[in-house]
């Protein structure tokens, strides 16, 4: 029988699979589905700063256009924060009496730092970690790519005053200079690190003329960008790495721990292919293990990693020249 425990966050995972935030970790029933499919942990689904905020607009927007008072919607903004912030709780505290897995909140960032106090509330509802989301989208002119960078670590250090509970930071790749990035986030103290998030995606209805979503899935065709960053950084950060997007069967699975991955995410395929996907990935490296004679997941975890790759330059490099070079 092979080992599929991990560390990830300082918690032992029975297994490296973790439901990432979706919509199917929104609810304490399907939570305990996925628990019961065999996955490691889940991330619940984001609580959305913005979101707040934009309620909160919507209100304004009425009441100037209705001629009201504004004085008095200092109680209405209270209000909604703390009626979305009860319901989450809520779910930590449910969820973590229904399941034995850990339970990771999920906080989606943007700029404003006053969502940074939700932070300490839920620890205290229950949560075994804390996953911050952040994005900062580049076409946003306002804002030097140096003012975007330090958001990062001013975010960090304030949520690291609020919790003691682990801290994971789910980034994206569209940063100047990646890797020196994610080394110094690495070194903040956080916990661990999420390659990558995923966001909305727009396209044209061209009959309509309207902006639509395009791609809400990922597909197996993004799995090469994450496993190309974890199998750079691993070895060169001071946290645990998680790998995210593009994991659609056990093949991705084992492909992204030999790049150094300590987990992975999931959210897409389950939708896609039902939660029992999970049992089927890791019967997949379970098999494949046995297969290969590995006792445990640290048996090949990294051993496709650049640090330990006999041609480390196959990660950097960026041309197709031996498939479009002209060569027959």
């Amino acid at each position: 029988m092979v080992d599929l425990s991990t560390q990830y966050l300082g918690m032992t995972l029975k297994n490296p699979v973790i439901a990432g935030s979706s919509g199917l970790t929104n609810s304490v029933k399907s939570i305990q589905e996925l628990e019961k499919n065999g996955a490691g942990a889940v991330v619940l689904k984001s609580i959305f700063e913005e979101e707040i905020a934009f309620e909160y607009d919507d209100i304004l927007k009425e009441a100037s256009e209705e001629g009201i008072n504004l004085d008095q919607f200092d109680y209405y903004d209270f209000h909604i924060k703390g009626e979305k912030l009860d319901k989450y709780t809520t779910l930590i505290k449910e969820s973590k009496k229904a399941v034995t897995i850990p339970v990771i909140a999920s906080i989606n960032c943007v700029y404003s730092h006053e969502w940074t106090s939700f932070a300490k509330q839920l620890q205290t509802a229950g949560a075994d970690a804390l996953e911050l989301n952040m994005f900062f989208l580049p076409s946003e002119f306002g804002r030097t790519s140096e003012e975007k960078e330090k958001a990062y670590f001013q975010i960090i250090e304030k949520i690291q005053k609020e919790v003691t509970i682990p801290i994971a930071l789910k980034i994206s790749y569209y940063f100047s200079n990646l890797g020196p990035m994610i080394q110094k986030l690495s070194e903040t103290g956080i916990a661990g690190l999420v390659l990558f998030n995923r966001f909305y995606s727009p396209d044209f209805d061209i009959d309509k003329m309207e902006v639509i979503s395009s791609n809400v899935f990922s597909s197996p065709s993004d799995l090469p960008i994450s496993l190309r960053w974890i199998a750079i950084m691993a070895e060169r950060v001071g946290c645990d790495l998680a790998a995210s997007t593009g994991v659609h069967d056990g093949t991705a699975l084992i492909k992204q721990i030999l790049a150094g991955a300590d987990a992975v995410q999931i959210a897409s395929t389950l939708y896609q292919n039902g939660k029992e996907r999970i049992g089927e990935m890791l019967k997949t490296l379970e098999e494949w293990m046995g297969k290969k004679g590995y006792g445990s997941l640290a048996d090949f975890r990294g051993k496709m990693s650049q640090a330990k790759s006999s041609n480390p330059a196959a990660y950097e490099r960026v041309q197709f020249m031996r498939y479009f070079g002209g060569i027959t």
